[in-house]
C-alpha cells in the first residue's frame, strides 16, 4: 500500500495542477497563514508550478517572527536577573533584540536553555528548587493548551519556582486585522492546519460571512496544498465565499474542545502587540489572576516601550504580505541565517528563511 501511495502522489499532484490551470481565469491573491505551509510550498517548488494569475503570499503564521520586539526585550531582561533559568524553544533564543539575543546573553554567562516542551522546563524547576525557572511561552493556539496543562501540572506537583512568560497570539484576530488593512489585498486564505485542529473551522466563519472571502483549511502535503488552492480557485471563479476543510483527517468544525477548555481555564484573552501588525485587540493570551503564581510578570514587572524594527529590516512588511523578502535591501547580504537582522530570517518557519533556502525552487 505504501508503494501505491508513492506512485499516486505525483499523478494526483499533476492532475490537481492541471485542474487549477483549467479553472483559474481571474487574478487570485492567496495568503497562507501558516509558516509550515510556507516552508512546504517552497520546499516542493509549488509557486513555480501555478499559473501566473495565482499569487501566494506568506502571512503572519510564524510565531517567532510575530513576537513583538518589546516582548523579546522583556524576556532578555528577565533572563538577566540573578537566580533565573530562562527556557524556551530553540528559534526564540536566536532572535536579535536591541540588546542582543537570549543566545548572546547565555554566552555572557546567563542560564538560558533550549527545551523541547514546557514539561522539560517544569522538570528542571523540580530539579533546581533554589532557582526560578521561567518558560518563555510563544506560539499560537497550537502550543497554548500544552502550556496551560503544564501550569496545572505545576500546581498538582506543588512546584513553586516555575513560571511562564506568556507571549501567545491568536490567529483569527490577526486575519481580521489583515482583512481590514487597505494596504493588504487578499482574495482568500489557506488557513493553518495545526491551529485549526484546536480551534476548528468555526473560528474562521467571519472570513466568509463578514468579509465575503473564501477560506480553506489545508493539510501539509503537496497534494493537500494543491487541492486547497483548487478549492479556493473554484470558489473565487464562482463568486462564492465559504470555509472549507480540506484537512479532514485532522480538523473538525468545532475543534478540540478539551484543549479549548484547558486554554480557557488558565488563560484569558487580551490585546497583544504583533511585529508588523501593531496592537491587535483580543489577539493575545495572558495568564488569569487565579494562576498569577505561575505568571512570570507577577515576579518581574519589566515594562518595555515599543521598539522599532532594526534599521533597514522590512520583516514587519513581509509578515503583512505587503512586501516579499527579496525586496528587502538586507536580504541575502547583511541578513542571512548565519547573521540574521530580523526574526523572519531566524525562524525555520520564517518567510525570509524560506526564500533564502529554497530560492532555486522559485525558477
Amino acid at each position: 500500500m505504501k508503494h501505491m501511495t508513492e506512485f499516486r502522489q505525483p499523478d494526483l499532484s499533476r492532475a490537481l495542477m492541471e485542474a487549477i490551470k483549467r479553472s483559474c481565469h481571474k487574478p487570485l491573491r492567496i495568503m497562507e497563514v501558516c509558516g509550515s505551509h510556507t516552508m512546504a510550498i517552497f520546499r516542493h517548488g509549488l509557486k513555480s508550478l501555478l499559473p501566473p494569475q495565482i499569487e501566494l503570499i506568506s502571512g503572519p503564521g510564524c510565531p517567532v517572527c510575530v513576537t513583538a520586539p518589546q516582548e523579546i526585550e522583556q524576556a532578555i531582561s528577565i533572563a538577566a536577573q540573578p537566580g533565573v533559568i530562562m527556557t524556551s524553544f530553540g528559534d526564540m533564543l536566536k532572535v536579535p533584540g536591541t540588546s542582543g539575543s537570549l543566545a548572546e546573553l547565555r554566552a555572557q554567562g546567563a542560564d538560558v536553555r533550549l527545551v523541547y516542551s514546557p514539561l522539560d522546563a517544569l522538570a528542571l524547576a523540580q530539579e533546581r528548587p533554589q532557582q526560578k525557572v521561567v518558560f518563555y511561552g510563544i506560539g499560537f493556539e497550537t502550543t497554548a493548551p500544552t502550556i496551560a496543562a503544564t501550569i496545572l501540572a505545576a500546581k498538582h506537583a506543588g512546584v513553586d519556582n516555575f513560571s511562564v512568560l506568556s507571549a501567545h497570539k491568536l490567529i483569527p484576530p490577526a486575519m481580521e486585522a489583515l482583512l481590514d488593512d487597505a494596504e493588504v489585498r487578499l482574495d482568500g486564505f489557506l488557513c493553518p492546519g495545526h491551529v485549526s485542529v484546536i480551534i476548528g473551522a468555526q473560528a474562521y466563519e467571519f472570513v466568509s460571512s463578514t468579509y465575503h472571502k473564501p477560506a480553506v483549511i489545508a493539510g501539509f502535503e503537496p497534494v493537500d496544498i494543491l487541492d486547497s488552492i483548487l478549492r479556493l480557485v473554484k470558489q473565487h471563479e464562482a463568486g462564492q465565499a465559504r470555509v472549507e476543510i480540506q484537512y479532514q483527517r485532522a480538523v473538525t468544525q468545532e475543534g478540540n474542545i478539551k484543549a479549548q477548555q484547558l486554554m480557557q481555564e488558565v488563560f484569558e484573552v487580551t490585546d497583544a502587540a504583533w511585529r508588523g501588525l501593531g496592537l491587535i485587540p483580543g489577539s493575545g493570551l495572558k495568564i488569569r489572576p487565579k494562576w498569577a503564581k505561575y505568571d512570570a510578570r507577577s515576579y518581574w514587572d519589566i515594562a518595555i516601550p515599543p521598539i522599532p524594527e532594526p534599521k533597514g529590516c522590512i520583516c514587519g512588511q513581509v509578515l503583512r504580505g505587503v512586501n516579499k523578502p527579496p525586496e528587502c535591501k538586507l536580504f541575502g547580504s547583511a541578513c542571512t541565517p548565519e547573521s540574521p537582522v530580523g526574526p523572519c530570517m531566524v525562524s525555520s518557519e520564517g518567510s525570509c528563511a524560506a526564500y533564502y533556502k529554497y530560492q532555486g525552487n522559485l525558477l
